[in-house]
């Protein structure tokens, strides 16, 4: 026996040796001496000469058509290693007309990666093509329909439309399928080409073969993305097939880690997110399913955790419904408590979603969201920094912009950098709770980011310092003075540090000239000996050295309007020398200017430079009036009246031609026409989720073993939810459950408590405003409720009692500890399908003759406010969602130039 074994192992390598599997020896030592090479010279050494003996043998007359198969596949080895093979594409188109089976595929397969559609070659193979289409054997149909959804073009899908069309109704399903991705392949490349046939999208949606109808998916997604509101009826066409999926009803070949078909699930989750945006009808046909999806996904495998996080991102994109959301937050609850980084981030991702729709829930997240800030991973910390962005508000802005500074002093990557400083930038001038803060903050994120900001910032700056309040109330007019007081000081103290940034500089510089000797603290050489300092030390900067020289005339101008004789200083004199010997004729004039402003009066340079004036208006006359009395003396003299231009003679006018006949060797001067935008053309009956469904309705049966009293998915007996030998409680099974009573201490994983640092629950308290600490929920829970406090709608039982609140960051169980009055919610999700006393829609059903008994006898369906009525609103507390969501978007929308001045920017200075 071990003797047969041995002869069989050395045939084995042997025919390896020789060239096995149809490949010569030749082409095998290639492969192997290509994968020995020690440098990329050695391996374009072996590769240049492979190329030089490929173009010498593919030109030899008779070659063996095997032969030829392997040339062509070696040219295609030599094209992926980066190399040109040009000189072998028209042999390899050559092959694709070949009466063998496996050349011809050996063809398609090498132009569909030589070529591209803009080739010149495509225009050979376009009959080959056609003729392919219509072959009888299925393997040359999908051979060309591969390289129909890569090579032709936009100009060329005319010619196979038709045929591919044709196709859909194809016996074998892998035919269908490809049909399928080559029409979406043309509507990516040409949408009004294939427009008239998105029906055939929708009615290959009910197709038998999973496959087929997974591969319609994708075109009905870029659909619906373009035009949500024609796509409606198929709801609950989507909400059919996603239950079929998730009751495993497709063939096993569909089960990934033991997950049925989870491509299909997610694509179906994308597509039910966009039609239920916004549409409280729509939405609550999902409800069942999408829970039910929620409790049936494997959190051990990535898999099942990416169709959970979908299942969190449509959550957080239909009509909020207060079961799911709940769902929602014990899913990113345990997101947020794994070990795994891309867990963590994917829970970050999916708190930021749900907090658009209540703000409120990161707080019980606070201290997971800690723990992501201070992982060294950097890609977690950056998510969670954006969290914090979108969380931001006037009690909690400190906190989170001085984190923001001190992680962008941390990196070196310039984009990221630019990205923290704007954030640290519009936070700063949304919420600065006083104004000696937001001048400190501007100086850390000036001194730190550089050039990185945005030049509207130091715009934004000089402007809110020169406005202050804007009133002219006397308290207003002295705090705007120690603002700026208190700017100059900052200034100063930080023009002796190196490396300023440019723009930095400027500010400096313009605060100076402009308050630097307003309160009469410093004098007027000691700023301009500064001022001068600045210029000197960056020789390279001409803007800087503007407005350096444009400072120290403002402080000039000052002193002088003001009686005051102005000292020349040596360094103020050898400045003004060499500017006026620059080569920049900008920093001339200045000089120039700056020596002739010297000289003049006091009257004269309080006129043109007053005190204070940097917020005045300045008005201007653009019908210039003060030339109109020396225009009437001109023309009493006889001088001609002016001419427009466009009515001047001898000069040519475009819009005089445009309705004269030119002549035929004349320029013409009327322009083309602009060719009209394509509008995609929907079709004019749209079919609706009942004439989709065929009769009886398809389903996808199970590959073996299938129960015999499973029929088909129109039988409205196997509609209801099934609830026998489920433990009727959310998240997983557990025994007991932690004790809220700690405050010191959270659960991770559901394994062991973990102390908290009192420096950790000092910045949870910072971060969220210290509204959800452990203390407040103890008290809460044992009755000691202050008069006129608020409890939360989900704390208070049917009988009118205060029941603790879940705690999301305990267990995998959140109601574990939960006393026996609490309402289970299996029994209200039991009660929404099974109680057939009230008029409430069914969410299962399957298509819309079923879903039409539900309705009102005068035709109007009364479902959304009967669940509305069944599940209660949101959990509210705190401000008003609306106002709160009103006003982020407001934030989010005025960017890094706010339109409105901050009320509060200034109002507590020195204090």
């Amino acid at each position: 026996m071990v003797l047969e074994q041995l002869k069989t192992i050395g045939r084995e390598l042997a025919m390896g040796s020789q060239g096995g599997f149809g490949q010569s020896k030749e082409f095998l030592e290639l492969v192997k001496s290509i994968g020995e090479s020690r440098s990329k010279a050695e391996e374009d050494r072996i590769v240049l000469h492979e190329i030089e003996t490929l173009k010498r043998r593919i030109t030899e007359p008779d070659i063996p058509k095997r032969k030829m198969k392997e040339y062509i596949i070696r040219l295609v080895y030599i094209e992926m290693l980066g190399h040109d093979a040009s000189f072998g594409y028209i042999h390899a188109v050559k092959m694709t007309h070949d009466d063998s089976l496996l050349l011809k595929r050996t063809g398609y397969l090498a132009v569909t990666l030589f070529l591209n559609e803009d080739h010149d070659l495509i225009i050979l193979i376009v009959n080959t093509i056609q003729k392919d289409l219509k072959s009888d054997n299925f393997l040359v149909v999908c051979a060309a329909l591969n390289a129909v959804c890569k090579l032709i073009n936009e100009e060329t899908i005319p010619a196979v439309l038709p045929q591919v069309v044709e196709l859909l109704g194809h016996p074998k399903e892998a035919v269908r399928k490809k049909a399928i991705m080559a029409l979406h392949r043309f509507y990516q490349r040409s949408p009004s080409a294939v427009t008239h046939l998105v029906t055939n999208f929708r009615k290959k949606l009910c197709d038998n073969d999973p496959g087929v109808m997974g591969a319609t998916l994708c075109p009905l997604f870029d659909l619906i993305l373009i035009d949500v509101n024609s796509h409606k009826d198929l709801v609950a066409s989507f909400v059919n097939i996603l239950k079929q999926v998730a009751e495993r009803r497709l063939p096993k070949s569909y089960d990934y880690h033991q997950t049925p078909a989870p491509f299909i699930q997610i694509k179906l989750l994308k597509i039910l997110a966009l039609l239920g945006n916004g549409d409280k009808q729509s939405s609550g046909q999902m409800y069942t399913i999408i829970g039910d999806i929620m409790r049936r996904s494997d959190t051990t495998s990535n898999i099942g955790n990416a169709i959970l996080y979908e299942c969190i991102c449509c959550v957080s994109s239909i009509h909020p419904s207060p079961k799911l959301f709940t769902a929602a937050a014990d899913a990113i609850a345990k997101l947020l408590k794994s070990d795994v980084h891309n867990l963590r981030y994917m829970g970050i991702d999916a708190l930021g979603r749900l907090i658009r729709i209540s703000p409120e829930i990161a707080e019980q997240h606070q201290l997971a969201v800690i723990d992501c800030l201070e992982d060294p991973d950097d890609t977690l910390k950056r998510k969670t920094f954006e969290l914090l962005y979108k969380m931001t508000k006037s009690s909690n802005v400190e906190v989170i912009v001085e984190r923001m500074i001190e992680y962008m002093i941390s990196i070196n990557d310039y984009h990221y950098k630019t990205e923290i400083a704007s954030r640290c930038v519009e936070l700063a001038e949304q919420y600065a709770p006083t104004n000696q803060w937001f001048i400190q903050t501007m100086n850390k994120v000036f001194q730190h980011a550089g050039d990185l900001v945005n030049p509207k910032v130091a715009h934004n700056l000089m402007r809110l310092i020169a406005e202050g309040f804007g009133e002219d109330d006397d308290d207003d007019d002295t705090e705007d003075s120690q603002l700026r007081s208190s700017a100059v000081e900052s200034y100063l103290r930080i023009m002796g540090e190196p490396k300023l940034a440019s723009t930095f500089l400027q500010v400096i510089c313009w605060v100076l000239g402009e308050y630097g000797i307003a309160d009469g603290k410093y004098s007027a050489s000691y700023i301009s000996g500064k001022l001068c300092d600045v210029a000197e030390t960056h020789p390279s900067d001409d803007t800087v050295k503007a407005y350096a020289v444009t400072a120290v005339m403002k402080v000039c101008s000052f002193e002088k309007a003001a009686g005051r004789k102005i000292d020349m200083l040596p360094e103020f004199q050898s400045l003004m020398e060499s500017l006026t010997a620059s080569h920049s004729t900008d920093l001339q004039q200045r000089a120039y200017e700056l020596q002739a402003f010297i000289n003049l009066d006091p009257d004269a340079i309080n006129n043109i430079m007053p005190f204070d004036a940097s917020c005045e208006e300045i008005e201007i006359d653009k019908s210039l009036s003060l030339v109109n009395g020396y225009i009437e003396k001109s023309l009493k003299d006889g001088a001609q009246p002016y001419i427009p231009e466009q009515e001047r003679s001898g000069t040519l006018n475009i819009n005089n031609f445009k309705n004269q006949d030119a002549c035929p060797h004349s320029l013409k001067f009327v322009a083309y026409e602009v060719p009209k935008p394509v509008i995609p053309r929907m079709p004019p009956k749209v079919l609706s989720s009942a004439e989709l469904l065929p009769e009886p309705d398809p389903f996808y049966q199970r590959e073996v073993h299938r129960s015999p009293s499973v029929g088909s998915i129109s039988d409205t007996q196997q509609l209801r939810l099934r609830l026998d030998g489920v433990q009727k409680k959310w998240g997983q099974p557990s025994t007991t459950g932690p004790s809220t009573s700690e405050p010191e201490s959270y659960l991770v994983n559901g394994s062991s408590e973990v102390e908290v640092s009192e420096e950790k629950q000092k910045l949870a308290g910072l971060l969220f405003g210290g509204i959800s600490s452990r203390g407040e929920k103890k008290q809460s829970q044992s009755g000691g409720q202050t008069k006129g406090s608020k409890v939360p709608r989900h704390v208070v039982d049917q009988t009118g009692q205060v029941k603790p609140a879940p705690d999301l960051l305990d267990s995998g169980s959140s109601m574990a500890s939960s006393s026996s009055s609490m309402v289970d919610p299996f029994k209200q999700l039991e009660g929404l399908l099974l109680d057939t006393s009230q008029k409430g829609p069914d969410f299962m059903c399957i298509n819309s003759d079923t879903c039409n008994q539900n309705q009102n006898h005068d035709g109007s369906s009364d479902g959304s406010s009967n669940l509305n009525n069944r599940v209660g609103p949101l959990p509210t507390k705190g401000p008003n969602l609306k106002e709160a969501l009103g006003k982020d978007a407001l934030v989010r929308q005025m960017g890094v130039t706010p339109t409105t001045q901050n009320p509060n920017l200034f109002k507590d200075l020195l204090r």
